[in-house]
């Protein structure tokens, strides 16, 4: 009766069992023979003998599969905030200070911004470059205090590797990038000098280099020098950010040819081979501008490449007529490998007698889906109506 009555029980403690043993051996005192044997072969059964039931699995909690950390840079086209030659009747009014009002929180949302600032920043002198061809040749030089704006919209990077850089010589460039530095505004795009940049935001490093077919500016056209730049960057910075000055200007140049352009009698780069090249040097994004217009994106190596962001903010001396109106507003969601996770795009347009406002009407979105889908049919890139942009699959 005790070995069927512990078989059921399942007992799991061997002190448990001789307690219980030991009751039965009294018992047994009192009993017959055969209820004496029955205590006795009790006895001597070992505790250790008896099944142990095994404890059930400890159930875990089901956890959401954590999103990769990721960062945002906005990148924004040509900016000129106005100039005082060559007469300051092409200055803004406000000296300024409202042209960057609807976009500036939006710039200031990003972890790093970085924008293509055409011609220096100077109240007065230098030496203004002189033009072959007038009719298709402007000369740009900005007040001392438009600094300020840039600093109040947040830009972290400027591009000076553009056509504009040297408007007025050794002396508008070299207080250009003396304004910016005391600004706290990093800087790149000058052969020998400021060929690159490097900040740190919370403790991610940052690296821009800039390029250009212009006279001291990185070059767009040494591809060897651009990968050996892109290289020591990638080699110090957890993201890279290269921006270009390059390809044929207008309405009648927004597609990008896959080869290279002229434009006016100068070879304008092979923007296309270029951005490949540096994207395989360690970029992670790239931002064109100098066709003056929205030119379409693609996704290569899981890395965002915009061939062209249009003018952004251009007040006063740039044609503003049809898609040189329109622009867009980039912002690229990245990991801290620099690969592409997502984005955005605002529509902005401009008008002489204002800077850049939000674009109801979506210019730019559909016309970056338009040209993406001609120009890169082949790419991963999603560009919805929405502005949202995705990795197919």
């Amino acid at each position: 009766m005790l070995n069927n009555l512990s078989f059921k029980k399942g007992f799991r403690f061997g002190s448990l069992f001789y307690l219980c043993a030991f009751s039965v051996a009294l018992w047994g005192c009192n009993s017959d023979s055969s209820k004496m044997q029955i205590a006795s072969a009790a006895i001597i059964v070992r505790a250790d003998t008896l099944p142990v039931p095994q404890a059930a699995p400890a159930v875990l909690p089901e956890t959401e599969p954590t999103e990769p950390q990721s960062f945002t840079v906005i990148g924004v086209g040509d900016m000129m905030l106005g100039t005082n030659y060559p007469s300051a009747s092409y200055l803004p009014p406000n000296g300024g200070r409202n042209l960057l009002d609807e976009a500036r929180e939006i710039l200031k949302s990003a972890d790093v911004t970085f924008g293509n600032l055409e011609g220096t920043i100077l109240d007065k002198g230098g030496t203004p470059k002189r033009c072959n061809n007038p009719a298709a040749c402007y000369v740009f030089r900005s007040p001392e205090s438009y600094v300020q704006h840039f600093v109040d919209a947040g830009f972290d990077f400027l591009s000076v590797a553009n056509n504009h850089s040297g408007d007025f010589g050794y002396e508008g460039r070299s207080r250009t990038k003396a304004l910016l530095a005391e600004a706290g505004i990093a800087f790149a795009g000058l052969a020998g000098t400021n060929e690159y940049a490097i900040i740190e935001r919370d403790g991610v490093k940052y690296g821009m280099a800039a390029f250009a077919p212009n006279s001291g500016t990185c070059s767009i056209h040494d591809l060897g020098k651009a990968r050996a730049i892109v290289s020591k960057l990638d080699q110090e910075c957890d993201i890279v950010i290269v921006s270009f000055h390059g390809g044929a200007e207008g309405a009648s140049h927004q597609n990008v040819p896959r080869h290279s352009e002229t434009y006016f009698g100068e070879n304008r780069g092979d923007v296309y081979k270029f951005s490949h090249a540096v994207v395989d040097a360690g970029a992670d994004i790239v931002f064109g501008q100098g066709p003056h217009v929205t030119r379409a994106m693609e996704l290569y190596k899981d890395r965002l490449i915009c061939y062209s962001l249009g003018n952004f903010c251009t007040y006063g001396r740039f044609s503003l007529s049809g898609p040189a109106g329109f622009a867009p507003i980039v912002a690229v969601r990245v990991d801290k490998q620099g690969a592409f996770l997502g984005g955005e795009v605002t529509p902005i347009y401009q008008q002489k007698a204002h800077g850049p406002k939000i674009d109801a009407q979506k210019r730019a979105t559909l016309k970056l889906i338009e040209l993406t889908q001609a120009d890169f049919p082949e790419t991963p890139l999603e560009i919805t109506k929405e502005g949202k942009l995705l990795k197919k699959g």
